[in-house]
């Protein structure tokens, strides 16, 4: 039973370290194809039922693919504190929306971080249409001028863009820059100029292939198409898009395209049921908001307002933002801990302007607020290895007989004042917190490029020491892991234990799993284990103390 309890402690272990991403993160929410009127129950006080029929096509990026490229157009580039963007004239889609503040890689030279990845005009983020995102037609939006300069902070700058199409629709689009925000206001005016009623179904799209690149907690993590519909996060995985068109429907705050640290998403502003259509594959995902069929008189106007954020998945500038993109930094099950212990990651942050620094300051500050309770559990451990001659001959004793031995040793349990479920308990309490502080070393994007100390200079990434030559799988000395596994090791020798040899024996090899498996884990993660081994053996060694004294 013992040795059996031993290799169930090892496949935990595994389950909260690797299948906690699996057995514990909120399920992908997708959605069945439909294509249907969303009823007025559905979408709430105020809001009436519209008919929108999603387009599908055969390709990722539609129709649009075999559209020549306007030799007219021009590119209108737009540079705020924040970021650099290109805009091209034909269609009004972003050529490129370049990062100011991060990289694409820890190397310098890298460059800043780039989150268009399309090239010709028919696949570029941001186009807006009257065919319900069927691509039909790419209009030439004529700009004022070709360049756009928000200087400072506080300063703000517009856009207009002009296009007449062949029936002559006018549409003017309006867009609002301002330095201190991601977001973009995206105002689409239409007017009918023909003497006939015109029936226009607006859409806007939006073509994305991953912007992420491979980290070492990435693949743990969710990447690709995301909105936040009716109250929920709807997470598409990649692979479902294979096979065929997804679309979800309702009352729709945003839908983009996430991973670990970035995003790209379009808000709608007015309240009105929408229908997203999303197809592609693992490499290319093709997003369609649509509105709904409405028919414009001659001579008669209508308004679409929309808000564009391109930028980082960093949850206090996100809900500085609105508009529920707060949600799409989503921690799982424990996501009312892990907020709280990203703010104090942040919190620490700003006093100490090192991230590994404020990773060790919360773990100091978890431990000590569960120091008490850790005690207790400690010291009931001590004592029940005190008792365990005393288990032994009841063992033996009444070994043909196991309720009367389970009798006596609850009777020596209560006689000696030792609860057995005593040093378990402990643990099993700061189970949550320690999930939640995982989850935020993790995926938070402030630990991306964060530097911490000596050879640590990406807290997000594995340590690795270089010595000169490259080591086959690791390429460097993981200095970190090896003293975090060196520290697991110790806390074991000193930890009371009431196993057998044989249970002992099997439980000498945690260390090295656990050894293997934080081998290419983010090093802030692995600093917060190894800190908490170290705390962990201190409180040991003062338990220690008191019980011999």
């Amino acid at each position: 039973m013992d040795l059996f309890r031993a290799f169930l402690a090892i496949v935990l272990s595994f389950l909260i370290l690797v299948g906690y991403q699996y057995f514990f993160v909120k399920p992908v929410a997708e959605q069945p194809v439909v294509n249907e009127t969303v009823s007025t129950q559905e979408q709430g006080a105020g809001q009436s039922a519209v008919q929108v029929q999603p387009v599908f096509t055969s390709q990722v990026t539609g129709s649009m693919a075999t559209l020549p490229v306007n030799p007219d157009a021009r590119d209108i580039t737009i540079d705020t504190p924040l970021y650099t963007a290109i805009i091209s004239e034909q269609g009004g889609g972003f050529k490129s929306f370049v990062l100011k503040r991060y990289r694409t890689a820890i190397d310098l030279e890298s460059g800043p971080m780039q989150l268009v990845l399309t090239q010709t005009p028919n696949t570029l983020p941001i186009l807006f249409s009257l065919d319900n995102g069927a691509g039909k037609v790419l209009p030439l939006f004529t700009a004022e001028n070709d360049t756009v300069v928000v200087t400072d902070e506080q300063g703000e700058a517009v856009l207009v863009m002009q296009a007449t199409l062949d029936d002559g629709t006018q549409i003017v689009r309006t867009l609002k820059f301002r330095g201190d925000t991601y977001l973009i206001d995206d105002t689409y005016q239409i007017e009918n100029g023909s003497a006939h009623p015109l029936q226009i179904s607006p859409a806007i799209t939006m073509v994305n292939k991953s912007f992420s690149h491979a980290s070492a907690t990435s693949r743990f993590l969710f990447s690709g198409p995301a909105a936040y519909v009716n109250g929920e996060l709807v997470e598409t995985k990649l692979k479902k898009l294979t096979e065929g068109p997804i679309v979800v429907q309702g009352d729709v705050s945003w839908t983009g395209y996430l991973d670990n640290y970035f995003m790209t998403s379009i808000v709608p502003k007015s309240e009105k049921s929408r229908v997203v259509t999303l197809q592609g594959n693992e490499e290319s995902v093709r997003t369609v908001m649509s509105e709904g069929i409405a028919t414009l008189a001659a001579g008669e106007a209508s308004t679409h307002a929309y808000s564009i954020y391109f930028g980082p998945k960093k949850l206090k500038v996100l809900q500085a933002t609105g508009s529920e993109l707060g949600k799409a930094v989503n921690f799982g099950w424990f996501d009312i801990l892990a907020k709280p212990m990203l703010w104090l990651l942040n919190f620490f942050h700003d006093y100490t302007k090192n991230y590994g620094i404020a990773i060790i300051l919360v773990t100091v500050l978890i431990k000590g607020v569960f120091w008490p309770i850790t005690q207790k559990g400690m010291k009931s451990m001590k004592n029940m290895q005190k008792l365990q001659p005393k288990v032994a001959k009841l063992k033996e004793k009444f070994k043909d007989d196991p309720a009367k031995m389970n009798q006596e040793m609850m009777a020596m349990y209560k006689t000696y004042k030792v609860n057995p479920v005593g040093g378990c308990l402990p643990m099993v309490i700061q189970i949550p917190f320690f999930f939640a502080l995982y989850r935020v070393l993790m995926a938070a994007i402030e630990l991306r490029h964060a530097p911490f100390m000596l050879w640590i200079n990406d807290l997000s990434a594995p340590d690795r020491l270089w010595l000169g030559f490259d080591i086959p799988y690791l390429h460097g000395l993981p200095v970190l892991t090896l003293l975090m596994g060196a520290s697991m090791f110790l806390q074991q020798k000193m930890t009371p234990t009431t196993a057998d040899p044989t249970q002992a024996r099997v439980m000498q090899f945690l260390p090295i799993i656990f050894t293997f498996m934080f081998i290419n884990f983010a090093s802030g993660l692995v600093l917060y284990w190894f800190v908490n081994n170290l705390l962990s053996i201190l409180q040991q060694q003062l338990i220690n103390r008191q019980t011999k004294a």
